[in-house]
């Protein structure tokens, strides 16, 4: 489909009319905060209606064409898209309500019509969750992973280890690594130091095993700052880097980089997960976990590095969270010994 608003100010009321199937009379859109959304553009939707929702979330591509550039080497509105209309219908696993969407492939334009999960507590990478909110992550992990565990469905959703993928992780890796050497050099473990940049050549080869069977549909950005609370439940959001890859992939992005130290140690996190994947009926020795689970985490310290050396230092949350990120991911490794898998 092609014949679609491409940014907030095509939306009509006609329009809007006529794909929700209720009669709106008038709406506004307004920007949600700051850093939401960077690779897109995330506005609400205030609807004056007869019935139906009274906002939504209205998803674009991003106005900025170098941002858009990155979102089109990665697909990721694509992605998004798939997500939405192919992958979610079939999971229990809550993720917000798809309204509408479409996605050319020749202008790589997007627009999702989404759920406002307003009523829900938004999760946050500076201030952590508690044990039970983490229990609700690790099972919800799991029941994604074990629905889509060696899917042959959704052919649009590559395997992680894209050429795109490697060759960004070596070049992000590579010029962010010397910027936390300089501004963050109290939080390198010993040892780290040395071992980082022998990791930039290791990174087709670690990614490569990641992505071995057994893989499955993977969140893909599964952080704090994209998963919404509810009482009984937990709801995951931003589904543009969804890809297939080990099931340790969300779950060592997670544990590594928004959990504190003190939080990782509360529970066995890993062997709760593993439970719950057989639980769902997957046959998968613990120990082929545990050495992915090692792996995955030593990737993504790429994460953490590309993503705090690129933060505003001189904004004061941008300064907490780099240190917030590097410190979690860090303390991980070390617990974990998996600086040791660097040869």
């Amino acid at each position: 489909m092609t014949d679609f608003p491409h940014s907030p100010s095509d939306l009509t009321a006609a329009w809007l009319s006529d794909v929700l199937k209720i009669s709106v009379e008038d709406f506004s859109v307004e920007p949600l905060g700051e850093g939401v959304g960077i690779l897109g553009l995330v506005t609400r939707i205030t609807l004056t209606a007869d019935q139906g929702p009274k906002t939504l979330i209205g998803k674009f591509q991003s106005p900025v064409e170098g941002n858009r550039d990155i979102a089109n080497l990665y697909n990721m509105y694509e992605r998004e898209y798939v997500f939405y209309t192919e992958i979610a219908p079939t999971l229990s696993v809550r993720s917000p309500q798809c309204h509408f969407a479409a996605y050319d492939p020749n202008s790589h334009a997007f627009c999702l019509l989404l759920e406002d999960l307003r009523d829900y507590r938004v999760g946050d990478q500076l201030s952590g969750c508690s044990v039970d909110e983490c229990e609700s992550i690790v099972r919800a992990l799991a029941a994604l992973h074990a629905a889509t565990w060696m899917t042959e469905d959704f052919k649009q959703i590559g395997r992680h280890n894209s050429k795109n993928q490697v060759a960004g992780m070596q070049a992000g890796l590579a010029a962010g690594w010397p910027k936390i050497e300089a501004e963050f050099s109290a939080l390198v473990p010993e040892g780290c130091a040395e071992k980082i940049p022998q990791l930039v050549n290791q990174i087709p080869a670690l990614l490569a095993q990641i992505t071995q069977d057994p893989i499955c549909i993977s969140h893909g950005d599964l952080r704090l700052d994209n998963i919404f609370f509810a009482d009984d439940h937990v709801a995951l959001v931003d589904f543009q880097a969804v890809c297939r890859s080990a099931p340790e992939h969300d779950l060592a992005y997670f544990l590594t980089q928004s959990l504190s130290q003190s939080m990782r140690q509360n529970r066995d996190w890993l062997r709760m997960y593993h439970q719950e994947l057989v639980r769902h009926g997957i046959d998968y020795p613990f120990d082929a976990c545990e050495h992915r689970f090692k792996q995955c985490a030593l990737y993504f310290l790429c994460y953490a590095v590309v993503i705090a050396s690129a933060l505003d230092l001189a904004n004061e949350r941008g300064q907490q969270l780099a240190t917030t990120i590097l410190t979690n991911s860090f303390t991980a490794l070390v617990e974990l010994d998996a600086l040791a898998l660097i040869e």
